[in-house]
């Protein structure tokens, strides 16, 4: 679904997750704790009824992107989908006045395994956004406020290991988009490589969300 971004936005209070369960989130206490948020965002590699308990337990929009862990999205298998969440892997949402894109997926480290892929091939997978997104920044107006990824970009919170290389695709995006923010996870926060795990490049404020972030627009 494609969207234009809104020259005014509504303030609101995001809550993203990526990678690990917390256990504060998982427990009655959610809905005291983060009654006002209003906008879930997860960033890939959680098990989905953890994603769908908190779903049900705010009672606001899930948007999510899968991780290298994830199945393969099926909207018509119960496992394959996180029932009450929609998946912008390669879409945009316009929300509440915001423009959200999503990139899922990361390097490839493993053959035949979904959600991972080879330099090339996130460029192929992210030129939907671009022809999409594009037009907005020709009209000198933001591509998207904010873009959702799982992995990070090649030299932002990335690591040295064949896993956990950022993706240069995303870097692309940043560039032609210049979202407000970017939320990624899929690198762990407590390595040394993490340990201011938000970081401003351009325009863009880069944030780690492992385990989990809030954000005030």
């Amino acid at each position: 679904m494609g969207s234009k971004v809104r020259q005014n936005t509504l303030a609101m209070k995001i809550l993203a997750v990526s990678d690990q369960v917390e256990n504060r989130l998982y427990s009655p206490r959610l809905r005291e704790a983060f009654s006002d948020v209003s906008l879930l965002i997860g960033c890939g590699d959680l098990p989905f009824d953890y994603l769908e308990y908190m779903v049900s337990c705010l009672d606001v929009p899930l948007l999510y992107v899968p991780g290298n862990h994830d199945p393969a999205y099926n909207p018509n298998e119960a496992l394959a989908h996180v029932e009450g969440g929609t998946n912008i892997d390669r879409r945009t949402i316009s929300l509440k006045g915001l423009a959200i894109a999503g990139l899922g997926g990361s390097i490839r480290y493993r053959p035949g395994v979904a959600n991972q892929y080879s330099q090339t091939e996130m460029y192929l997978r992210a030129l939907p956004l671009m022809l999409r997104l594009g037009p907005e920044r020709v009209r000198g107006r933001r591509g998207a406020d904010i873009l959702v990824t799982h992995s990070p970009p090649k030299g932002i919170h990335d690591d040295a290991d064949s896993a956990h290389t950022g993706l240069k695709a995303i870097n692309l995006l940043m560039q032609l988009l210049r979202p407000r923010y970017l939320l990624h996870g899929h690198t762990h926060n407590y390595r040394s490589n993490l340990l201011d795990p938000r970081t401003q490049v351009g325009e863009t404020l880069v944030i780690n969300v492992f385990p989990f972030a809030t954000l005030e627009i």
